[in-house]
Protein backbone atom coordinates (compact mmCIF):
# COMPACT_ATOMS: atom_id res chain seq x y z
CA UNK A 1 0.00 0.00 0.00
CA UNK A 2 2.69 2.72 1.13
CA UNK A 3 6.22 2.38 -0.48
CA UNK A 4 8.75 2.89 1.66
CA UNK A 5 11.20 5.75 1.61
CA UNK A 6 14.59 5.58 0.14
CA UNK A 7 15.76 9.18 0.18
CA UNK A 8 17.33 10.33 3.51
CA UNK A 9 14.80 12.86 5.52
CA UNK A 10 16.02 16.56 4.93
CA UNK A 11 15.64 17.06 8.52
CA UNK A 12 17.90 14.43 10.03
CA UNK A 13 21.79 15.67 10.50
CA UNK A 14 24.49 14.06 9.73
CA UNK A 15 27.15 13.81 12.42
CA UNK A 16 30.45 14.69 12.51
CA UNK A 17 30.03 17.18 9.56
CA UNK A 18 30.76 20.87 10.37
CA UNK A 19 27.89 23.23 10.49
CA UNK A 20 27.53 26.12 8.12
CA UNK A 21 27.04 28.89 10.78
CA UNK A 22 28.75 29.36 14.26
CA UNK A 23 27.40 28.28 17.50
CA UNK A 24 28.18 30.88 20.44
CA UNK A 25 28.29 29.59 23.71
CA UNK A 26 26.02 30.73 26.38
CA UNK A 27 28.31 32.47 28.19
CA UNK A 28 29.32 34.40 24.89
CA UNK A 29 25.33 35.10 24.38
CA UNK A 30 25.40 36.69 27.71
CA UNK A 31 28.63 38.51 27.21
CA UNK A 32 26.97 40.03 24.09
CA UNK A 33 23.64 40.99 25.95
CA UNK A 34 25.16 42.49 28.85
CA UNK A 35 27.76 44.90 26.61
CA UNK A 36 24.48 45.84 24.76
CA UNK A 37 22.51 46.57 27.83
CA UNK A 38 25.14 48.55 29.15
CA UNK A 39 25.79 50.20 25.93
CA UNK A 40 21.98 51.48 25.99
CA UNK A 41 22.56 52.43 29.61
CA UNK A 42 25.70 54.27 28.63
CA UNK A 43 23.65 56.00 25.83
CA UNK A 44 20.90 57.40 28.35
CA UNK A 45 23.60 58.66 30.54
CA UNK A 46 25.38 60.48 28.01
CA UNK A 47 21.53 61.98 27.04
CA UNK A 48 21.10 62.95 31.02
CA UNK A 49 24.66 64.68 30.83
CA UNK A 50 24.14 66.84 27.86
CA UNK A 51 20.84 67.29 29.73
CA UNK A 52 22.19 68.31 33.04
CA UNK A 53 26.05 67.58 33.80
CA UNK A 54 27.02 66.00 36.79
CA UNK A 55 30.10 64.40 38.23
CA UNK A 56 28.04 61.19 39.24
CA UNK A 57 27.10 61.36 35.59
CA UNK A 58 30.33 61.64 34.37
CA UNK A 59 31.70 59.01 36.50
CA UNK A 60 29.14 56.82 35.38
CA UNK A 61 29.37 56.98 31.69
CA UNK A 62 33.46 56.10 32.29
CA UNK A 63 33.03 53.42 34.03
CA UNK A 64 30.35 51.99 31.80
CA UNK A 65 32.48 52.67 28.93
CA UNK A 66 34.89 50.62 30.79
CA UNK A 67 32.83 47.71 31.56
CA UNK A 68 31.41 47.74 27.39
CA UNK A 69 34.99 47.99 26.21
CA UNK A 70 36.00 44.75 28.54
CA UNK A 71 32.94 42.81 27.53
CA UNK A 72 33.68 43.31 23.77
CA UNK A 73 37.35 42.49 24.12
CA UNK A 74 38.90 46.11 24.30
CA UNK A 75 36.33 47.88 21.31
CA UNK A 76 35.28 51.05 23.25
CA UNK A 77 31.65 51.78 22.95
CA UNK A 78 30.45 54.55 20.82
CA UNK A 79 29.56 57.90 22.62
CA UNK A 80 27.05 59.92 21.89
CA UNK A 81 27.68 63.79 22.36
CA UNK A 82 23.76 64.90 22.77
CA UNK A 83 20.67 64.28 21.01
CA UNK A 84 19.78 67.48 19.87
CA UNK A 85 16.60 66.13 20.90
CA UNK A 86 14.30 68.05 23.79
CA UNK A 87 14.21 64.75 26.43
CA UNK A 88 12.56 65.05 29.92
CA UNK A 89 14.87 63.85 32.81
CA UNK A 90 12.19 61.99 34.62
CA UNK A 91 11.54 59.71 31.32
CA UNK A 92 15.66 58.90 30.70
CA UNK A 93 15.79 58.47 34.48
CA UNK A 94 12.79 55.80 33.77
CA UNK A 95 14.60 54.74 31.09
CA UNK A 96 18.18 54.46 32.30
CA UNK A 97 16.28 52.59 35.54
CA UNK A 98 14.58 50.10 33.38
CA UNK A 99 18.22 49.38 31.68
CA UNK A 100 20.09 49.11 34.98
CA UNK A 101 17.97 46.51 36.03
CA UNK A 102 18.12 44.34 32.90
CA UNK A 103 21.71 44.64 33.21
CA UNK A 104 22.09 43.55 37.01
CA UNK A 105 19.58 40.36 35.68
CA UNK A 106 22.21 39.36 32.90
CA UNK A 107 25.53 39.98 35.14
CA UNK A 108 24.35 38.33 37.73
CA UNK A 109 23.43 35.61 36.14
CA UNK A 110 26.63 35.62 34.25
CA UNK A 111 28.45 35.91 37.39
CA UNK A 112 29.76 39.29 36.63
CA UNK A 113 30.21 40.86 40.10
CA UNK A 114 31.37 44.01 39.01
CA UNK A 115 28.91 44.90 36.26
CA UNK A 116 26.16 43.48 38.70
CA UNK A 117 28.07 46.18 41.05
CA UNK A 118 27.45 48.96 38.69
CA UNK A 119 24.21 48.11 37.15
CA UNK A 120 22.86 47.94 40.85
CA UNK A 121 24.47 51.51 41.94
CA UNK A 122 23.57 52.66 38.46
CA UNK A 123 19.57 51.38 39.29
CA UNK A 124 19.61 53.13 42.75
CA UNK A 125 21.14 56.23 41.55
CA UNK A 126 18.11 57.08 39.15
CA UNK A 127 15.98 55.71 41.51
CA UNK A 128 16.76 58.38 43.51
CA UNK A 129 17.02 60.76 40.59
CA UNK A 130 13.09 59.60 40.11
CA UNK A 131 12.40 59.62 44.01
CA UNK A 132 13.58 63.21 43.80
CA UNK A 133 11.26 63.94 40.88
CA UNK A 134 8.59 63.09 42.28
CA UNK A 135 8.92 65.20 45.75
CA UNK A 136 9.03 67.98 43.81
CA UNK A 137 6.09 67.70 41.70
CA UNK A 138 2.97 68.91 43.06
CA UNK A 139 0.24 66.29 44.15
CA UNK A 140 -2.22 65.94 41.81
Amino acid sequence: MYEPIRTKSVHSTVAGTPSDFPHRSREEELDIQLSGHLAALLAVTDELRALAPSADLDAAGERLAGQVARLRGGRPPVRATGSGRAADAPSLHRRAHALAGRALVVAASRADTAAAILAAERMDAHGAALAGVRSLSPAG
